[in-house]
């Protein structure tokens, strides 16, 4: 094994697997810090724009997709929070990121599982989509299991990071944003972990911070992208889909 392919072994653990099957699979206080970009449908069941949804081609089914949208009723994402607190250390931090329909329906959920501490603003400093205002922003609320302190006290609750443009992944992040959320809440060794893993982002973040890191996704198109681009970071420390 290669110096490259031990390292992504001690570090990255990527599976594809829904995301509450995944959590299912892991242990008791098993991670330190949770940030994620669920697939919410909310959104998309309420906005159409043009001769298509919000995100992605979603007329291609089954393979041809890239993801499966999350189904956010109240009791799966009840089931989804419950795994996540189960998952997190008796003191850890969880990051989870809305769009302006989840908010208003799924937000207060967390509530019944974590301690809400903060709603972090997204500046994406270009303008995005929308017919009433046009959407600039996405929210990305802090919560707290136990009384972790986060480590630093300079830390502004807007952030202002640019959206990226022609993205390999259709709802690629920038991997400052995750870097945002790790840099309040991890120490180098810390176990990281994403339920919806997407491009790979939030892994090269931690990478980015030492940090271990473990994930999944329900596209088999998506894990394997982030897996090249965690490998790939590693090698050469430079992120081939961020350059």
């Amino acid at each position: 094994m290669n110096e490259t392919l031990l390292m992504f072994a001690e570090k990255v653990r990527l599976e594809k697997a829904d995301c509450i099957d995944f959590l299912r699979s892991l242990p008791d206080s098993f991670a330190d810090v949770a940030v994620s970009d669920p697939a919410y449908s909310g959104m998309n069941r309420h906005l159409q724009l043009g001769k298509g949804r919000i995100v992605g081609r979603y007329k291609e089914l089954g393979e041809g997709k890239w993801f499966e949208e999350f189904a956010d009723t109240p009791e799966n994402y009840g089931s989804f929070l419950g795994e996540l607190y189960r998952v997190l250390k008796p003191d850890s931090h969880l990051y989870l990121m809305f769009d302006s329909f989840s908010l208003l329906t799924l937000a207060p959920i967390v509530r019944e599982f974590f301690s809400v501490k903060n709603l972090i603003v997204w500046d994406k400093v270009n303008i995005g989509m929308g017919h009433y205002f046009r959407r600039r922003h996405e929210h990305v609320l802090f919560a707290v299991k136990g009384k972790k302190k986060l480590n630093r006290k300079d830390l502004p609750d807007v952030w202002r990071i640019p959206r990226l443009h022609k993205s390999a992944y259709p709802t690629q992040k920038p991997v400052a944003l995750f870097e945002a959320m790790l840099e309040g809440s991890c120490l180098e060794g810390d176990l990281v972990l994403d339920p919806f893993l997407g491009s790979g982002s939030s892994a090269i973040a931690a990478l980015k911070k030492n940090c271990r890191f473990v994930g999944c996704d329900a596209s088999a198109k998506a894990i394997a992208l982030a897996e090249q681009r965690a490998k790939d970071f590693l090698a050469s420390g430079k992120d081939p889909l961020e350059k």
